[in-house]
């Protein structure tokens, strides 16, 4: 383990005093769970702590009744941390957004603290985001120009490893499918109708064929909304909900367009109509290597969290119950640096934050190796020690990234000509 140096004391003893209570306002965020848009507890239990430690807080951020923008001091550079604190319909906190919001809270008070000490310019933001389950809100926020005045954006995941999120997240495309027909009784006339029903599913047929077709990185994946209609009726109404991604936006379109035209075409065969719906669509995540790398300096001097006997049980037990595929290697420190950005198929409305502004994100162990997103034993760790100890060292990282990032000369405009000049390579 490295030792935190004397520079960095503030914000590590502000962490280790207010240590209790921060694991208090993650507990009872995860154990008040609200989808995406519903999170008035969530959010109000993060926005009433940073009242409490000295920041304004205004709610209603871009006109959501569940967002918020807190901020502290004045002048450039303004810092801006997003949190996030939604949960998962079925699985709570299975993403660990409970630990997600509470770290970066955290991180912008101890950061406070430290320019506080040493008189430091400039200003702190947390903006509150609500539905990113969803991939909603920070996209709302950002078309509303609630970003556009930071110098750098700053927000984490709970992964099970901890690193740099050098990765490239990807570009989505969220719509809804709605084919409407003609209802007649199943069995009597089905002569007289025509099925949305069966052009939501020649349309999926379709996809499924399609899937041959397009490039790798790809993933195009779907769910009926139920119609509530029973089958002795010829369906006049059926919705299907899609998800269209890649690692690079032109990629994301055009497999788009070709979905767009499996409902056209089965509407055809159907003789039925179909609504398209664009529900939101983000770009990829812009990496931003010097952020990158200024974080990654900051984090090797940050020791990781070490584990009890009766957590490292828990890890052995969980992993066994759910079949993860680490060997008994529940937990490691910091990995290195990767030489070039890393494409993962999951997606963030973060990204979209990344293309107005330099972004970095950092990933921390929330959960033993092997543990999956989404997955109840993501939750189950979420809601423990092990969670909990992850999202601390996630602070720590955030809070001591920052505060390098403002002391490294020329530090805030290598990363704006970075961030103008160079786009990912996916």
């Amino acid at each position: 383990m490295n030792s935190i140096n004397s520079d960095t004391s503030v914000i590590e003893q502000w962490i280790a005093h207010h240590e209790p209570e921060l694991i208090q306002t993650a507990d009872y965020i995860f154990r008040h769970p609200e989808l995406a848009y519903e999170e008035v507890l969530s959010s109000r239990c993060l926005s009433d702590y940073l009242k409490s430690q000295g920041f304004s807080v205004s709610a209603g951020t871009a006109g959501i009744s569940t967002a918020f923008t807190a901020s502290w001091g004045e002048g450039a550079p303004v810092i801006g941390f997003l949190a996030e604190y939604d949960a998962l319909s079925g699985a709570g906190h299975a993403c660990g957004h409970n630990l997600l919001g509470t770290a970066v809270c955290a991180a912008a008070c101890a950061l406070k603290a430290d320019m506080e000490t040493h008189q430091a310019a400039g200003t702190i933001r947390v903006y509150g985001c609500p539905a990113e389950e969803i991939m909603s809100g920070k996209i709302v926020m950002d078309k509303a120009g609630v970003f556009d005045d930071l110098s750098v954006a700053v927000t984490w995941h709970p992964f099970d490893r901890n690193r740099i999120s050098n990765d490239i997240w990807q570009s989505q495309d969220i719509k809804n499918y709605t084919f409407h027909g003609i209802s007649a009784h199943a069995s009597k006339s089905p002569e007289e109708g025509r099925s949305a029903l069966d052009a939501a599913e020649l349309m999926n047929i379709g996809v499924n064929y399609l899937r041959e077709h397009v490039p790798g990185d790809v993933r195009m994946h779907y769910a009926y909304i139920d119609n509530g209609i029973p089958a002795n009726v010829v369906a006049d109404y059926a919705k299907t909900n899609y998800f269209i991604r890649s690692s690079k936006r032109s990629r994301t379109e055009d497999a788009s367009r070709r979905v767009d035209d499996c409902a056209r075409g089965a509407a055809l065969m159907t003789g039925t109509t179909v609504d398209i719906e664009l529900v939101k669509c983000c770009k990829e995540m812009k990496v931003n290597r010097p952020l990158a790398e200024i974080y990654y300096q900051a984090m090797t001097r940050i020791p990781t969290p070490e584990y009890t006997k009766e957590e490292l049980n828990f890890a052995a037990e969980i992993s066994k119950e759910s079949g993860f595929s680490n060997n008994g290697n529940y937990f490691s420190g910091l990995e290195p640096l990767e030489a070039a950005p890393v494409p993962i198929a999951i997606g963030t409305d973060a990204s979209e934050v990344s293309h107005t502004v330099p972004l970095i994100t950092i990933s921390a162990a929330a959960m033993c190796k092997g543990t999956p997103l989404h997955h109840w034993a993501a939750a189950k760790q979420a809601g423990m020690s092990i969670g909990q100890k992850g999202m601390l060292y996630a602070a720590r990282c955030m809070a001591e990234g920052t505060k390098l990032l403002m002391e490294t000369p020329g530090g805030f405009e290598k990363i704006w000509e970075y961030h103008k000049t160079k786009a990912n390579i996916s």
